[in-house]
């Protein structure tokens, strides 16, 4: 049985493993990340934070699914003051296409509009259609392209 809650410090040592499994699929679509060991949160932060929060699913009492919620500023000239930015979506491969992702998104769009904020963004790979699939599937859209040049990519 999954059980979707909050994130608590004690959780640290199992996110960090996540945040590591993300990592490892990311490293696959982006020749920009760093070998080694990196991190791309601070994780205990961010459960910390009052503009952010942080779920997690269980099962059988390990974590198998993440994501966050973090409130901010936006640019002047929109529409918009603020924005809640999702970031930290994995989902543990065995546990995919259960409908955990859609599950986590819920709990944080809920969230982000229980303070106000009706603007919800998020970044993903173009090259990662499942994930872009599952996203659409929960109601975002594609709104803008990022485009990288590096001329040492040409040698």
């Amino acid at each position: 049985m999954y059980f979707l809650r909050i994130a608590v410090l004690e959780d640290l040592p199992q996110l960090q493993e996540m945040e590591q499994g993300l990592i490892k699929v990311e490293r696959t679509m982006d020749p920009t990340i760093k070998e080694g060991k990196i991190s791309y949160y601070d994780i205990a932060a961010l459960i910390g934070a009052h503009d952010a929060e942080v779920y997690v699913i269980e099962y059988e009492k390990k974590i198998v699914a993440s994501g966050y919620a973090r409130i901010k500023d936006d640019r002047h000239y929109l529409k918009h003051e603020k924005q809640g930015y999702l970031g930290f979506m994995f989902v543990k491969e065995s546990h995919r296409g259960k409908g955990l992702n859609q599950l986590i998104i819920d709990s944080l769009v809920k969230w982000c509009e229980s303070q106000g904020v009706y603007e919800i963004r998020l970044d993903v790979y173009e090259t990662n259609p499942r994930a872009i699939r599952a996203y659409e599937k929960t109601g975002f859209k594609k709104h803008m392209i990022t485009m990288r040049y590096n001329s040492q990519d040409k040698q």
